[in-house]
């Protein structure tokens, strides 16, 4: 059930060329882009999602009700975004080319979602955002937007020429807030763009822009410094079944099982520790490299915890096939704004499957930035045999199988090799 909260102001919108539902983070774009709407004529209801960033929620309402929204409405999405994005993620073991944990990318749909209903709920003709003309996030939400409402209008302020003409940078957003009494956290000496949610925050722009410029130490937000972290390693163990995590035990005994409660708790215990930074130059869907610094501490204690065990239970061929179709599909349709698409819905279909089996416990260690495994143990699943492994026992493998296995595999490796050294080549 997503719980809202309204906030209504009295205007006048006899003159408005109609209602539309602006997705407000409190920021400086979304509120410039709250204050333009309203000089083109158009009565603005400002949407905000509680997903989960540390938001002093009272003050974004008092912001966008003063700029002139007529009414504010937030909607707490947070256990649909862990319960229906983040952890069949950490199922798929999703990661976008190699190093990105899609934080962003995960929440746009529940996002998307809940904008949509909010628009339906106040009678909004089109909906709004303030992605910019050359990122992922327009994509994401537009797409999903004319999924979920096949027949609504969407107004892109930094695709309209009278926009991003009359805004050519950030010093002209921050002039027009200065004009208009807009109180913004960004100022000239650090312009960059932030994004944050449950799962993680994002920084862009700015002096970012420099892929070969270091990030200054006091603009990540969510984890200590790795150097300034505890100097004693801190233990836990996450508990899953069928590839969830249902259980993180933690300082000695606690538990959580509540899945947000869940969530947070990982949050906690990697940030204390400096788990979760990545500084990386991107290929965002539109076809521009992008450089971004991004914090996702829980996240990345979950999935690399579900990485273990499968090593453990997960058979090999069924974990091959996930990685070189369903992990590596689903990953890039989360960044690209195709979640609310058949192929997507197919392809999730497709992880609960191999997930059956998933079913045992990790147990960790983070210090100073680092996740190390300390063990791992399953109940159910018996794959692992030890005794077949054991360099001190034969068992029931019989060494001499070995030979037959070997020769089968050689057979084309030879007629390979013959081949290339009756032509003259050489390895």
């Amino acid at each position: 059930m997503l719980t809202r909260i309204r906030s209504t102001k009295t205007t006048n919108t006899m003159s408005s060329k109609g209602k539309v539902c602006l997705a407000y983070s409190g920021g400086l774009d979304t509120s410039v882009i709250l204050a333009w709407l309203l000089e083109q004529g158009y009565e603005v209801i400002a949407f905000m999602a509680n997903i989960g960033q540390e938001e002093d929620f009272e003050a974004a309402r008092a912001k966008a009700l003063k700029i002139g929204a007529s009414k504010y409405v937030l909607v707490d999405v947070r256990r649909e975004f862990v319960e229906e994005l983040c952890f069949p993620a950490i199922q798929a073991n999703a990661i976008y080319e190699n190093v990105y944990l899609l934080g962003t990318s995960l929440a746009r749909p529940v996002i998307a979602r809940a904008q949509i209903k909010v628009a339906q709920e106040e009678g909004c003709f089109a909906v709004t955002h303030g992605c910019t003309g050359k990122g992922n996030d327009q994509v994401r939400f537009e797409l999903s937007f004319y999924a979920l409402q096949p027949n609504i209008k969407c107004i892109t302020p930094w695709r309209l020429p009278e926009f991003f003409n009359r805004f050519a940078g950030r010093s002209a957003l921050l002039a027009y807030a200065a004009e208009k009494g807009i109180p913004v956290q960004q100022t000239a000496a650090k312009p960059w763009s932030t994004d944050e949610n449950l799962a993680h925050i994002s920084f862009e722009a700015g002096i970012l822009e420099d892929p070969d410029t270091t990030p200054p130490k006091d603009m990540w937000k969510l984890t200590v410094d790795p150097q300034d972290a505890p100097d004693k390693p801190e233990e836990f163990t996450i508990v899953f079944e069928k590839g969830l995590p249902v259980k993180l035990i933690y300082e000695g005994g606690k538990e959580v099982t509540d899945p947000v409660d869940l969530f947070l708790t990982a949050n906690a215990i990697a940030r204390r520790n400096g788990v979760g930074r990545i500084d990386i130059v991107e290929n965002r869907f539109i076809g521009l490299k992008s450089r971004g610094c991004y914090e996702t501490p829980g996240l990345t204690l979950l999935r690399s915890a579900h990485i273990d065990l499968e090593g453990l239970v997960l058979d090999r061929e069924v974990r091959a096939i996930r990685d070189q179709f369903v992990t590596t599909t689903f990953s890039r349709q989360l960044y690209n704004g195709m979640y609310f698409t058949p192929e997507c819905e197919y392809v999730r279909s497709m992880i609960p499957p191999s997930q059956k089996n998933v079913n045992g416990q990790v147990r960790c260690s983070v210090y100073k930035g680092n996740l190390i495994i300390l063990g791992r143990s399953s109940e159910t699943e018996k794959l692992y045999d030890p005794n077949e492994s054991s360099m001190d026992e034969i068992g029931e493998f019989e060494p001499t199988d070995a030979t037959g296995f070997i020769a089968v595999q050689a057979i084309r490796l030879k007629k390979y090799g013959r081949a290339k050294h009756e032509r003259g080549e050489e390895y």
